[in-house]
């Protein structure tokens, strides 16, 4: 097996952090590459030189034979990550060295069972849809977590969305998320949207801030195709988020959204499942009632 690390420089590593990291991986033997981002750090950081040879810039079907990517990070790292893949189709794991880590398989503080594991194959593969996105450069964009039309002027923002041609609602606020199951726990919760098990197959139109206090989250199947409109009269541009990437929107621009032929294939640990991770991420066993 082969590891390919990938961080950036934003994150806040320690030289202890990488140096148990790449002794881990010589400890079991894996051959590894190291984003040249990363890279960099790494040697600023340590005393250690990295090979040119194990240094990557842009991941290819070579690079990526039996390859697992491991994102250090939170999950905005990862979601670089799986940007950076492009369409190549290998695992995806996460060590959360960031905030909260809904994605990540491992902490800092658990990474040498992390890197046990996944030498002993203690590991489950859960494949995650994505979004396609199609009417704004370049095309096609992908999503895993969600895409969001929001607001750039100080003017509301106007957002008609159908559904299979059928209109669903003129959202009048601050914008529209629409998310998959996996995002379902980021922006869209914090939208008021619902937390949907990964592997239901739907995704999520949750309004942000809207004018119409009846407006609410609203499922859709995920073999639908959804198109979002930004009204003419809305004045001023718009902001398109995609995942941890931005595009400017103008008035009238259409997008179309279905599911993307490509999944994640995210690594997790093979004795979590996503009700004990929300259990733990969420606090859900805190009284807080004292």
């Amino acid at each position: 097996m082969k590891i390919l690390l990938f961080s950036r420089a934003t994150i806040a590593h320690t030289a202890s952090d990488i140096e148990k990291l790449l002794s881990l991986i010589e400890q079991y033997g894996f051959d590894y590459a190291i984003n040249s981002e990363m890279a960099s750090l790494i040697e600023s950081l340590t005393q250690r030189r990295i090979e040119p040879h194990h240094i990557y810039d842009r991941l290819d079907a070579e690079l990526c034979r039996e390859a697992v990517m491991v994102s250090c990070g939170g999950d905005g790292t990862l979601l670089e990550a799986v940007h950076r893949l492009g369409s190549q189709s290998i695992p995806v794991a996460g060590i959360n060295f960031g905030h909260l880590g809904f994605l990540t398989s491992a902490t800092r503080d658990n990474v040498e069972e992390f890197f046990a594991d996944l030498a002993s194959g203690r590991y489950s593969i859960q494949r995650r849809t994505m979004l396609c996105i199609e009417g704004v450069e370049p095309e096609p964009l992908t999503a895993l977590n969600e895409l969001a039309v929001q607001r750039l002027e100080a003017s509301m923002l106007k957002v008609r969305a159908r559904v299979n041609s059928q209109t669903v609602a003129r959202y009048n606020g601050d914008g529209l998320i629409v998310a998959t199951p996996t995002g379902s726990t980021a922006y869209s919760l914090s939208a008021g949207g619902p937390i949907v098990a990964p592997d239901c197959g739907c995704f999520l139109l949750t309004p942000l801030a809207p004018h119409n206090f009846g407006m609410r989250s609203v499922v859709v199947p995920d073999t639908a195709t959804i198109e979002l409109e930004i009204d003419a009269r809305t004045a001023g541009r718009a902001l398109l988020s995609v995942d941890n990437r931005t595009f400017e929107l103008g008035a009238e621009q259409r997008l179309t959204l279905r599911r993307s032929e490509q999944e994640i294939l995210l690594v997790l640990p093979h004795n979590i499942s996503f009700y004990e991770t929300l259990h733990s991420k969420m606090m859900w066993d805190v009284d807080v009632r004292n």
